[in-house]
């Protein structure tokens, strides 16, 4: 689970495996992906997922089946507070290298046009609503480069929060997503769901 999404999409790639090359275009480890049921690019992690090992707080493993899970856009059930991802055992078609590997190269070429790569965020902050793009509602609003300290909406892409010179504090970020969930909510009736998780006691 600690392997980067970047790293199992070039090994697919390598031995030949396709279908797992959208996985290179997401910032952070294969455990993350489980957990979120992370993807881009129409590609999504638990379609791949033939099975998983968890662990909980007492050292309790077990092997898992995709069926013991709810699985949805950007979240899964069936796991709970206290149990983790430790593996998963995945199943891809077989494919042709070299295809794949251009894929990546497009891919990436597309995630960098289209996202702020050159500056510190944690990845997309909202969920897409039913029928609808965050990132689009956000900008139609003119939230883009609205800031609270040194957290702001990205200029290149909305739904994206910038940590300029990673100087934010957690409790700008976390006012910031408030913000912008509110004013969303207000101006559209569009409730925003954030696709980011936040880990201890929230600052606001």
């Amino acid at each position: 689970s600690g392997v980067s999404c970047a790293k199992m999409a070039r090994f697919c790639a390598r031995i030949g495996l396709s279908g797992g090359e959208f996985w290179a275009g997401i910032p952070g480890t294969m455990g993350g992906a489980l957990r979120m049921n992370a993807g881009c690019f129409n590609g999504e992690t638990w379609k791949f997922v033939e099975s998983v090992e968890t662990i909980d707080r007492f050292g309790n493993r077990a092997i898992r089946n995709p069926e013991e899970f709810i699985i949805k856009y950007r979240e899964i059930q069936g796991l709970s507070e206290d149990e983790w991802f430790v593996s998963a055992t995945c199943k891809l078609p077989k494919g042709d290298s070299q295809e794949s590997f251009e894929i990546i190269k497009q891919l990436l070429a597309r995630r960098t046009a289209t996202q702020p790569t050159n500056e510190f965020n944690c990845g997309s902050v909202f969920r897409n609503p039913p029928g609808g793009f965050a990132a689009q509602i956000i900008e139609s609003l003119g939230l883009k480069g609205t800031q609270i300290g040194y957290a702001t909406v990205s200029e290149k892409h909305a739904n994206f929060i910038i940590n300029k010179d990673g100087s934010a504090s957690g409790s700008e970020i976390e006012a910031l997503i408030k913000h912008v969930q509110e004013t969303v909510h207000e101006k559209t009736g569009v409730l925003l769901h954030q696709e980011v998780h936040i880990i201890g006691k929230s600052e606001i």
